[in-house]
């Protein structure tokens, strides 16, 4: 039998006559396990939600109960034509107190990453997505002297554990927003504001990234590993000197250091892609970026909607040499025409992307559930499907969920419009 594995081992195939996109080329939607499985209360961000003074707006609580659900929400994400799915493991539920791992949140993890595979979905599992066991931050989380050493132990144990249903491993979500939230915004635990100490978690975060490769080499995993980075558009607010060079020098930080950092002897196997906004960056600001100009688009983030970074950034994360995978881009809205357009203009610059040779070989969208969206809480809707809390976490498809089925049934771009009818 052939996997979804086995299709997404090799390049790309071309596009078939009428298609944009070839017919091995993963589609689905991403989830991460503190946003959805609920009662993660042994992490810094529990910890976080609940203290008084931080920036969450409301506790996590129960998730959308994705910890009791997963298969029937697999079957649902099947059903929507997905033959991917990215999901990441908790931390703090394998290993709740140091060198402690706990038997049964590993057997749970086994049971649903089979699940995913028995759904016939390709897994994209995030060893470390945010949230850090409440121990491992209570002694300086990465800025301890030992923090890779203690990431690394856990990698190993998750590659013995769980290896052989890994077929892709991303490493660390998104390094650059842990250090830039946590240490020198102070919008993510530990709730830092830290100009020194923000640089130093990026290194630290890219040398753990490193560690993890060689924890699933040296396991004998079959998993393809990878690095996740988002990839804002970093945009000059003025045309002076003053600003572009300082925004140069923030894109150094937040995006040339991750992308250039992938060297050496094994930097991984592909590189995830992140992409949600343009961001203009100006020295003159408090929080170092602008607002974005009268008119823009915005979204329930204030994030400004522009599809061609999506394009830009591809080629500029390509010059790592690594194959690419969108992990996650998508828009926070109550407005489900606005998801429905947003998906076309994305799609349409990956697919640009990709005709100007770049080798981009899956899509997974954020989100595939409304669900619980850090410091915002669950306000932001980013999901493909709608949840409803007030009546047994109840999932229902939203329009957009069901145009983004006809593309990924199809590979066409075309399918997206056809047959849609979309109620905000």
């Amino acid at each position: 039998m052939t996997s979804t594995r086995d299709v997404a081992d090799g390049r790309s195939a071309p596009a078939p006559l009428g298609s944009d996109f070839p017919a091995n080329f993963l589609w689905g939607a991403a989830t991460a396990a503190h946003q959805v499985e609920g009662g993660n209360v042994n992490n810094d961000w529990w910890d976080f939600e609940h203290a008084p003074g931080t920036a969450a707006q409301q506790s996590s609580h129960d998730g959308i109960d994705h910890l009791h659900r997963y298969a029937d929400d697999f079957a649902l994400l099947k059903s929507l034509g997905h033959n991917a799915h990215r999901l990441s493991l908790e931390w703090s539920r394998i290993e709740p107190a140091p060198g402690e791992f706990s038997r049964s949140a590993l057997t749970h993890y086994r049971r649903v990453l089979t699940a995913l595979a028995s759904a016939g979905m390709t897994g994209f599992v995030t060893l470390h997505h945010f949230t850090l066991p409440r121990w491992f931050a209570a002694r300086g989380g990465w800025l301890a002297p030992d923090a890779v050493e203690l990431f690394s132990r856990y990698c190993d144990r998750v590659v013995a554990e769980l290896g052989d249903l890994m077929p892709f491993v991303c490493t660390i979500n998104e390094p650059q927003m842990i250090a830039l939230h946590g240490y020198l915004e102070g919008y993510h635990p530990p709730g830092m504001t830290n100009p020194i100490l923000w640089k130093r978690v990026g290194r630290v975060l890219l040398e753990a990234h490193h560690a993890a490769v060689r924890a699933i080499r040296d396991g004998g995993a079959r998993s393809r590993a990878g690095l996740a980075v988002q990839l804002p558009l970093l945009t000059p607010a003025r045309d002076d000197d003053s600003c572009v060079a300082f925004c140069r020098a923030l894109r150094t930080e937040i995006v040339d250091l991750y992308l250039d950092g992938l060297t050496g002897p094994d930097p991984g196997d592909f590189l995830g892609v992140q992409y949600y906004r343009r961001q203009w960056v100006d020295p003159a600001v408090p929080t170092l970026f602008a607002e974005p100009p009268a008119g823009a688009q915005l979204t329930q983030m204030g994030w400004e909607v522009h599809p061609d970074g999506l394009r830009q950034q591809l080629h500029r994360a390509a010059a790592a040499g690594l194959p690419l995978y969108v992990t996650e881009n998508g828009i926070a809205t109550e407005d489900d025409h606005e998801r429905v357009d947003y998906l076309e203009t994305h799609l349409a610059a990956l697919a640009q992307a990709r005709s100007e040779g770049v080798e981009v070989r899956g899509y997974l969208h954020w989100s595939a559930f409304d669900n619980f969206e850090w410091a915002e809480g669950y306000r932001p809707k980013f999901g493909l499907i709608a949840v409803d809390h007030d009546h047994d976490l109840r999932r229902t498809p939203k329009p957009s969920a069901h145009a983004f089925a006809r593309v990924a049934r199809t590979g066409r771009l075309d399918a997206l419009r056809h047959g849609t009818v979309v109620h905000a």
